[in-house]
This record gives structure tokens, sequence and C-alpha cells, in this order.
């Protein structure tokens, strides 16, 4: 039975699951980064160990420091969260190997699911439709192929890809073009391919499987706000499926799970357009927004993970009651790009349905070193309009002065008749909401005030991006007797609560000069736009460039950047390792110019 678990995450995530650990009368280990040593999870824990400073490859996806930990801890079971060594088969090989129970699927089936490629034959051989697309790799030759088979758009996918990463829609031929200019010669091999499914919903369902057989869906959840394919509102369960479309659902998510032989929680990932239903992935471990599906059953989902790693069987899924949304509350800039900075004042709503689930408190800083996530506010009503009134109230009372948020962003979502309407897809937001928006000129320049959210020190700690948002707040004047609403910046409420805080600028001064994406300056150094980490290095030492061709990808809080040549040259010198940490300005590599 197990006693003691390590938790090997960070942030939100771990701080949750150490809690479920506590109820259950178990023991929890935290691992942490430097960065992260006086984190809310860190305190909780009944111990905590340091990874050390460094990369993400020299802490969180440090396997063999992971499992020294768990080794000189005495733990016997070891939870991955979710992001991470969560899908990785051979941390969860390593782990059993190792003696200890893993939290989650088996090594087996993380291999099956988890490559996106080998996710869809194993659908197909369930008998499970995916969208219309590739079981292999792909080059222009087959990319071509394909589209004078389906037409045009279609979407281009890294197999190895995740959390909404390595996706890019191909529109017109001018896109072919450009998207063989970028990976050409460098990746492409790892993409496949799938036909674009004009206005389908992301519509998923939270499933759970034990040894002894038995297998349930818990709930059904809508996941179509998004913008750069990263979800920002979630909500369980899924409005507005026919009876037709939920038992699909059901029948292909129980197929997927058999066929797999799966033990423990999971996320089947769907589109929906009317009645038809394609399959998109399964994800091996908890989601993000398993939240909703708990508010509407009453289920501690980490809690069932840790019981069927025991051996336990299912519980009974009571019937989800009521509505529940879960909206991210991220550190991001008016293009919605992370940012980071020192969280200055905070302070959380309250009140009947409102959960808050975060990693951070005031004073604390939000690292670029991490994903942009500061909380996830979820709030369950009576049903879905309910939800949605109480959504703005929870916003309304909310405050983050220190750093940029979407907060604003979230409220006109949520107040706009095609949300309520459920009269929205995965591109609705990209396409519909953001051009035709109140503040569209904000979200298209990243241009917005220096308001109680905004980035005020973004720059300072070397994220770089735009201003914040204006957050805005409704206030009641009496004038002539007549009262009156009036919206005005937060700021000027922020500066009221806390005057000792010193207002910061906007732009943070003595930050290196960052040159144009992929130019490189007079010694031929092509330097870094932005505090990130460098996920791929296509070229090499000694290679010919051209101008248009990927010289390195970086990453910041899940979001890819590809880094193009703006000359024709040659490849003197690689700077920067796979992995590296590397703040705005970081000499990257040197180019002869042509």
């Amino acid at each position: 039975m197990i006693q003691k678990i390590v938790v090997a995450n960070r942030g939100e995530i771990a701080a949750r699951i150490i809690r479920t650990v506590h109820d259950l009368g178990l023991q929890a280990v935290a691992v942490y980064a430097e960065a992260d040593a006086n984190s809310p999870a860190v305190e909780l824990a009944d111990e905590a160990y340091c990874l050390g400073g460094g990369t993400l490859a020299e802490t969180y996806l440090n396997v063999d420091k992971i499992l020294e930990i768990a080794e000189r801890s005495g733990a016997d079971a070891l939870h991955p969260g979710y992001g991470f060594l969560s899908e990785v088969a051979s941390f969860a090989d390593a782990v059993t190997g190792a003696g200890l129970t893993w939290i989650g699927p088996s090594a087996e089936t993380i291999n099956q699911l988890g490559d996106k490629i080998s996710a869809r034959r194993t659908a197909i051989s369930a008998g499970v439709q995916p969208v219309p697309g590739t079981n292999e790799s792909t080059d222009m030759d087959a990319v071509r192929s394909f589209v004078e088979e389906h037409g045009l758009p279609i979407v281009a996918k890294r197999s190895d890809g995740g959390g909404g990463r390595g996706i890019e829609i191909l529109r017109t031929d001018q896109d072919l073009n450009e998207f063989e200019a970028r990976h050409a010669g460098a990746d492409i091999d790892a993409y496949f391919l799938e036909k674009f499914v004009e206005n389908g919903r992301h519509v998923e369902t939270q499933c759970m499987a034990d040894a002894k057989g038995n297998f349930a869906v818990a709930t059904t959840r809508d996941c179509s706000v998004q913008r750069r394919n990263q979800k920002l509102i979630e909500e369980a369960p899924a409005p507005e499926l026919s009876e037709k479309v939920q038992a699909t659902l059901s029948e292909w998510s129980e197929a997927l799970f058999r066929t797999t032989n799966y033990q423990g929680l999971g996320t089947c990932e769907f589109l929906v357009k009317g009645e038809d239903v394609y399959f998109l992935e399964v994800n091996p471990r908890l989601q993000v927004e398993h939240t909703v599906s708990e508010e509407i059953t009453g289920l501690d989902l980490v809690m069932q993970q840790i019981r069927i790693a025991n051996g336990e069987e299912l519980v009974a899924i009571p019937e989800p009651r009521g509505h529940s949304i879960e909206l991210r509350i991220t550190s991001e800039n008016a293009e919605l790009m992370p940012t980071a900075g020192v969280i200055t004042h905070l302070d959380w709503p309250t009140g009947h349905g409102v959960r808050i689930e975060t990693g951070v408190r005031e004073g604390d800083t939000v690292s670029p070193e991490f994903d942009s996530m500061i909380a996830k506010l979820i709030i369950t009503g009576t049903d879905r309009d309910n939800c949605i009134a109480r959504c703005h109230r929870a916003l309304r009372e909310l405050t983050i002065v220190g750093v940029s948020t979407p907060i604003d962003l979230l409220e006109e979502i949520l107040a706009h008749p095609d949300f309520r309407n459920m009269n929205i897809g995965t591109k609705w937001m990209e396409e519909e909401f953001l051009p035709n928006s109140s503040r569209a000129t904000e979200f298209a320049n990243g241009a917005g005030g220096n308001g109680a959210h905004s980035a005020a020190s973004a720059n300072a700690a070397g994220a770089g991006g735009g201003e914040g948002w204006t957050q805005r707040r409704d206030v009641v004047v009496e004038i002539d007797g007549k009262r009156h609403t009036m919206t005005l910046p937060t700021e000027i409420f922020a500066a009221g609560q806390r005057p000792e805080q010193p207002r910061r600028s906007a732009r943070a001064t003595n930050q290196p000069t960052v040159q144009p994406d992929g130019a490189v300056d007079a010694q031929g150094i092509l330097a870094s736009p932005m505090q990130s980490i460098v996920v791929r290095i296509p070229v090499e030492v000694g290679q010919q460039v051209k101008e248009g061709d990927i010289l390195l990808v970086l990453e910041a809080m899940k979001m890819e950047k590809y880094i193009h040549s703006t000359v024709d040259g040659t490849v003197e010198e690689v700077l920067v390792d796979v992995a590296a940490n590397v703040p705005a300005g970081t000499p990257l590599l040197k180019l002869a110019v042509a």
C-alpha cells in the first residue's frame, strides 16, 4: 500500500496533489528548483528536496536526480502531475524499475498514445475515427499530395507535440510555401497531416479505468476557447451535445482505453462538428482542466488516481450536477505572449461556487523559466447562465498587481453572445472574436495601458513583450442626485489600496538591445529576442543557410517561436545548447554573412 508519494512537479498542480495526499493520510515529498524554494507546494509538503538551479533539464526534467530523491526520502510512489515528465514512457519505466509505484498509466500505454501518429494508428485499430489524415511522418511531396487529395485548409502537427505546441494551419498556397521554408530540410519529418475541420469544437471526456476492467466516463468538457492552440476557458459538462454525440464519445473513449489496456485516469480529445465526431488524441495524464469535472461530480480525481494505482476498484461516478467553468489566469501581455514579473498585490475572489488553485502568493516572482500559469479560477453554478454570471463577479473581485494578465479579455469573452450561445469553435477566438473586439487594436498591436494588471516589470525580468492590459472596473458615482456607472482603469484602485508600492515604469531601463527576430548584428551574432528555452537547433557549424531558413526554435512558457535567418550565410558557431535557458539578448549563434 502506498504510504509516501514524491510529487515530481511544481506550481499549482504540485500544491493541489499534495493536499489530496494529505487528505488520504499519506506523506508527500516535494522536489523544487531553487527559484521555487519558497513556493506553497514546498511549504505544504512533509519533506522537500532541492533539485538545484539552472535549466529545466537540470531540475524538473532531471530523471536521475528525481529518482535519487525518491530513494533518499523513502518514498514508495511517484505522481508526475502534468507536463514535464508525465507523458515520458521511459520515465514511467524508470520509476517502476526503481521499485516505486507509478501513479499513471503504464509505460506501454503511454508509448501507444503519447506520440500522435501512434495514437492515430491505435484509434483506427480500436474502430475510432480520427480526422482524415496521414499515419506517418511526412515530407513536402507528401504535403502537396495530401492537399491535392483533400484540398486546403490542412493542419500540420508535430508527432511529439503537446499542450498546443507544434500545430500549424495551412490555408493557402502561400502558407504551404512558408511551411516549406520553415521546415524543409530541418524538422519536416516530425510532422503528420490532417484535414482541417472548420468551426469544430474541442470536446473531451474525463475517463478512468482500474485493474479489474471497470471503465467510466466521469464527464465531458468543452475547451474550444483557444488562442495559438492554448486553452483559455474550459467547462463541464460540454454544452449542447446531442444524445448521439454523447454516446459516440463514450463508446469511442471506452474502446481506446480497452485497446490500450489503460489503467488510471486519462482524457480522450475529440473534434465535434454538428453530429460528426473525430478523434484527436488521448492525454495519458491528469489535465489542467480536471477541476471542472471534479466540481460537478464531487469526485477528487487525484484521489482516484492514487486509489487506482493502489489496486482499488473505481468508485461509483455521481451524476453530474450544475455547471463549472475554469478560467486560466496567466501572466501574459496584450498579445497573449508570456511575460514575467513580481506580484506586488494579490486579492482572490471568494464566495459560494468559487475555487482557486494557485502556486503563487503576493510577493512571488512569476519566473520566465517555467509556464505562465498564475492560477486557475474555477467557478461553479446551478446551470451555465448562473455559472457565467458568477464568473463575472469573481473576475471583478480579482486584483493582481505587478504582472500582466488577460482578465479583461476573459470578461469580454464571457459576455460575448457567441460564447453564451455556444456558437464557437477552436478558431472562433482568433478569427471571429479578436478581430471584432472592442479592443481589437490592443489585441492586434499589443498596446495597452499601465494598469493594475499590467506587466510593469516584465522587461525587467527579461521576458520581453509589450505592455499589459488596461484592466477596467465599473464604479457608481452620484451626480446631482442621480447614480451613474463609470468604467475606469483598475490602476486607480490599486494605487489607492497600496500607496506604499512604488509605481514602476512599463518599460525597464538598462536592458540588452535585442535585434529583430533572426537579425544579426555587425559581428554576425544572432541574439535571443526574449527570455526563453532553446528547444531545437536544426543547423550545425559549417552549414550554409539562406534567408528564411530556421536557425533555432525557442520556447517561452509553452509558446514556441521559430527564429529564421534574415540573411544568406554560413553558421560559424553555435553558442547555446538545447534546453539552455537564455535571457533576452543572449547570443545564440554566429553567422558569416554571404
